[in-house]
């Protein structure tokens, strides 16, 4: 980024003779990397449990509200989160003060869960075995109907 340089106009002096020369132009070129606050992507803050105390007891020893509000700008905060802050600690739990995940929170596991799914694959198991069981009986069914069928006569086996 380049950035002319600009000195401020002298009063004129009353001589037209003179003729104005060009002001010099001062090379003025950007930062190679950008500021450490500025990222590509953003990314949300979390704040301990300590800090969050920390600023709280910060705000609760200022004595007037241009204190508080110095506080909230050194730290980057808003006042609504000073606010949520108190309230949790307030209630006297901590771990409402500790950052936590956003988005849907996963459900409690079931303990009847495992035993459901240990069931479950005993019903499966015992079903194979009950179709293989009556795969069986259906083949011995037939196989009882043909042997009946062929039962031996005197002039087949020669027995009179």
């Amino acid at each position: 980024m380049v950035m002319p340089s600009r000195t401020p106009l002298l009063p004129d002096t009353g001589s037209d003779d003179i003729a104005r020369t060009p002001l010099p132009t001062r090379m003025v070129t950007a930062p190679v990397q950008s500021a450490a606050g500025l990222t590509a992507i953003p990314k949300r803050r979390n704040f301990t449990a300590r800090y969050k105390l920390r600023i709280l007891d910060e705000a609760d020893q200022a004595a007037d509200t241009g204190g508080i509000t110095a506080i909230l700008r050194r730290e980057g905060l808003y006042s609504s989160a000073l606010t949520d802050w108190r309230r949790a600690r307030a209630a006297g739990s901590l771990r409402a003060l500790q950052p936590r995940q956003r988005g849907p929170q996963k459900a409690p596991a079931n303990p009847l869960q495992a035993e459901l799914a240990k069931a479950d694959r005993e019903v499966s198991a015992l079903r194979r075995r009950l179709d293989q069981a009556e795969a069986i009986i259906a083949i011995q069914k037939k196989v009882a109907g043909l042997l009946d069928e062929m039962e031996p006569t005197p002039e087949c086996c020669g027995t009179s």
